[in-house]
């Protein structure tokens, strides 16, 4: 499995579900599987094959989580400079075409989040981003087409 990178907050939310998913989810999954067992005849118990495949799917979750945990590597955000543009740094860009402004967190894949304006640093726009500088403006090859930003600001 490759590095997954993380800052500490991704890494205690990750830890935290995967705790979540131990100390819940798999003794909630365990008591169904024992009450459909109760019920008598497995062989024709759709509660209980339900309940067996909704456990092979939660230890495939916390097997997947913690494979990733195992993998990681935590980012400090001590080493960041605003120089050109880097993981966690917050960047805002225009839009050349439209105008538009937006501000952008670059970060990991495990924590993209659009709705935090957290990107991945795989994603198109970040990949174009990223190593550039103030005033820059960079050519990004979108599913759209070829969109020009320029940066405007970058941030810790």
């Amino acid at each position: 499995m490759a590095v997954v990178y993380l800052t500490d907050e991704g890494y205690h939310k990750m830890m935290d579900e995967i705790n979540y998913l131990e100390s819940v989810e798999r003794p909630r999954i365990s008591a169904q599987i024992a009450e459909a067992r109760d019920k008598g005849d497995l062989s024709e118990n759709a509660e209980y094959d339900a309940a067996k495949e909704a456990q092979g799917l939660l230890e495939m979750k916390i097997a997947q989580l913690k494979s990733q945990v195992a993998n990681a590597r935590i980012i400090s955000d001590a080493n960041l400079n605003t120089h050109t543009v880097q993981m966690l740094n917050k960047v805002k860009i225009k839009n050349c075409q439209n105008g538009a402004v937006m501000e952008y967190m670059l970060v990991a894949d495990s924590e993209a989040n659009l709705a935090e304006r957290k990107i991945s640093v795989s994603t198109p726009i970040a990949q174009g981003l990223l190593g550039h500088h103030v005033g820059d403006v960079v050519e990004v090859k979108v599913p759209a087409g070829l969109m020009k930003f320029e940066i405007v600001e970058i941030l810790i």
